[in-house]
């Protein structure tokens, strides 16, 4: 196998393993809705990162980085969205009792 070859299975190995370690933060998040763990800040840093690290992305060959990083995008995403929907429906349910 050539360096290039090692390389995509390694990029490939680590992608699934950084995906599977953020996986079960995503199915708890959308099952429980309780995200008053997670920190604005470092949500919305994520995010701005993200974007900013699209451009380097963008740049590089088609690969695992691509998968990895669409899936960085799509979860921190996901999860600012869901911190600032479900932070309404907390402050409402504390105001009914």
């Amino acid at each position: 196998m050539t360096g290039g070859g090692v390389a995509l299975v390694a990029g490939t190995v680590s992608t699934v393993l950084f995906a599977s370690s953020a996986l079960p933060m995503v199915v708890k998040a959308i099952r429980t809705r309780d995200l008053a763990s997670y920190s604005p800040a470092n949500l919305v840093l994520a995010n701005v990162g993200n974007a900013v690290h699209c451009i380097y992305v963008v740049h590089l060959p088609a690969g695992p980085i691509w998968f990895l990083h669409g899936f960085y995008v799509l979860t921190s995403a996901l999860m600012l969205l869901w911190w600032l929907r479900f932070r309404s429906v907390r402050t409402d349910e504390r105001r009914l009792t």
